[in-house]
């Protein structure tokens, strides 16, 4: 009989407190981990939800966004995580800078 420990990939949890992406804009922020998946909601032009951990001032949050740029620059960049970035606005879009 197989255990679930012995074939279960070992995924962490992706915990903190929700926080609102306008609340951290323009703050330097440490992205920890991420999460991309379809999104439940069609509000903007894009089908996936990226969900970010991030800390900041040594406290642990979440967030959730659909911007298309941050999951490219993520998806781009996953393999320097964790990493200190701060997001900003530019027109109608976020961006890691």
């Amino acid at each position: 009989m197989n255990k679930f420990s012995d074939f279960a990939m070992n995924e962490s949890a992706i915990d903190g407190s929700k926080i609102k992406i306008d609340n951290v804009l323009n703050k330097e922020i440490l992205v920890v981990a991420y999460k991309i998946k379809d999104s439940k909601f069609n509000k903007t032009n894009s089908d996936k939800c990226l969900t970010l951990q991030i800390e900041l001032n040594k406290e642990k949050y979440v967030m959730f966004t659909g911007s298309s740029v941050l999951i490219d620059q993520i998806e781009k960049y996953k393999d320097k995580l964790p990493f200190i970035s701060t997001i900003i606005k530019i027109d109608k879009y976020f961006t890691f800078s």
